[in-house]
C-alpha cells in the first residue's frame, strides 16, 4: 500500500541523528535513529549520513534542527534573538547549497545577549510542545534536562527568556575526574537510589544563598562517615546538581511558583519531577519527543510545506 510523503525532519545533535518521514498531514510514516551526531559522522560526512539514514525514502524537502547548524555543523546558521516564535525561527532558516540529495534547510538556534547564552535544538522542541499543547502558549516554563539543561519561559506563544545550566556535563566531570567519583563504577547505579537522590536535592535546597558548591564535598564526607554507600554516591550527587537548578529557579522567582513542563527522556524527567516536588512545584507535565512536531511546525511556518511536492512512499510505519 502506497501513501504520499511530504517532508523529512532531522533532529541532528552532537551525538545522534534522528530522521522522520511525514505524510501530507504531518503524521510520521517512518523514523530512523543513528549515532551519527556531528562528532561521529560516517564515511561521506554530513551528506553521507543524510543519504544513508534516508535510504529508500523519497527525496522530500528536508528540515534539520540542532547542532548541525552550529559552527562545527554542516552549515552555520546565525542565531535568532529573543523573543522568538515559530515564525521568527523559520525566517532564520538557511538552505544548504552543497546538498545534492535533498532540498535541505537548517533551523537557527536562539541567542540571549545579556548575559550571553545560546541554544540549538531545544527551541524546536519547545515549538513542538506548544503545538501539542496550545494552552501552554499563554504562560509556561519549559525545562529540558540534559548535558546542558535549559530553562525557558514562554509568554503569548514566544520564547522570551532562557538559561543554561551545565548539570549533565558537571555531573560527568565530577564522577570521572574528581575525588567524588574515586573508586566508583563507571556504570549508573541500579536500581535508582530514591532516598539518596532526595537527600541530595534537600541538601541543595538547604544550601541557601551559598549554593551547591559549598555542599559538593559533603558527597565524599558522607561516604567516609558511613552515611552514604558507594553505590548511592551517583544518585546523591545527581540530586545535588539537579537540586541546584531548582534552587536557582526558586531564588529568581522570589515568592511565585511558575507551572513547569518537562521535555525529555522519561527516566531523567522523573528525577526532575521528584526534585520539583521538593521545591514546592506541582508535578510537571512531561512531553517526550517534541522535536518531531517542532520540525513539522517550522517547515510549515517557513512555507516549505505549501510548495513541497508529494512523493509516493511504500514502507512500514514506525
Amino acid at each position: 500500500m502506497s501513501t504520499d510523503a511530504r517532508l523529512i525532519g532531522l533532529d541532528w545533535g552532537t551525538s545522534s541523528l534522528r530522521a522522520y518521514l511525514y505524510d501530507a498531514n504531518g503524521k510520521v510514516l517512518a523514523s530512523r535513529h543513528q549515532s551519527w551526531g556531528i562528532r561521529n559522522l560516517p564515511e561521506g560526512g554530513f551528506a553521507g549520513a543524510l543519504q544513508a539514514i534516508t535510504a529508500d525514502w523519497p527525496a522530500c524537502v528536508a528540515v534539520a534542527a540542532g547542532m548541525v547548524g552550529s559552527r562545527q555543523g554542516w552549515r552555520e546558521v546565525p542565531y535568532v534573538a529573543l523573543p522568538a516564535d515559530a515564525a521568527s525561527i523559520a525566517h532564520g532558516m538557511l538552505r544548504v547549497d552543497d546538498c545534492s540529495s535533498h532540498e535541505l534547510w537548517i533551523a537557527p538556534g536562539l541567542q540571549r545577549h545579556q548575559p550571553a547564552d545560546v541554544m540549538r535544538g531545544e527551541e524546536t522542541q519547545i515549538i513542538g510542545a506548544l503545538a501539542q499543547q496550545p494552552i501552554y502558549q499563554a504562560n509556561m516554563r519549559f525545562v529540558l534536562p540534559g548535558t546542558h539543561s535549559k530553562w525557558a519561559s514562554v509568554v503569548d506563544g514566544r520564547i522570551v527568556a532562557f538559561d543554561t545550566v551545565m548539570t549533565g556535563e558537571m555531573y560527568a566531570l565530577l564522577i570521572k575526574h574528581s575525588i567524588l567519583g574515586a573508586g566508583l563504577s563507571s556504570e549508573p547505579a541500579q536500581p535508582f537510589a530514591h532516598d539518596a537522590f532526595i537527600r541530595g536535592v534537600t541538601t541543595a535546597k538547604e544550601s541557601g544563598a551559598e549554593g551547591v558548591f559549598s555542599r559538593l564535598f559533603s558527597t565524599r564526607a558522607l561516604m567516609l562517615a558511613g552515611e552514604l554507600t558507594a553505590a548511592h554516591v551517583q544518585d546523591f550527587l545527581s540530586g545535588l546538581l539537579i537540586g541546584e537548578e531548582f534552587r536557582i529557579a526558586r531564588a529568581r522567582e522570589n515568592h511565585s511558583i511558575s507551572p513547569l513542563c518537562l521535555i525529555g527522556e522519561a527516566s531523567l524527567c522523573q528525577r526532575y519531577t521528584l526534585a520539583a516536588q521538593q521545591f514546592g512545584y506541582a508535578a510537571p507535565a512531561i512531553i517526550d519527543d517534541a522535536a518531531v512536531q517542532g520540525l513539522w511546525q517550522l517547515a510549515s511556518a517557513a512555507g516549505l510545506l505549501a510548495k513541497a511536492k508529494l512523493h509516493s512512499f511504500s514502507g512500514v510505519a514506525p
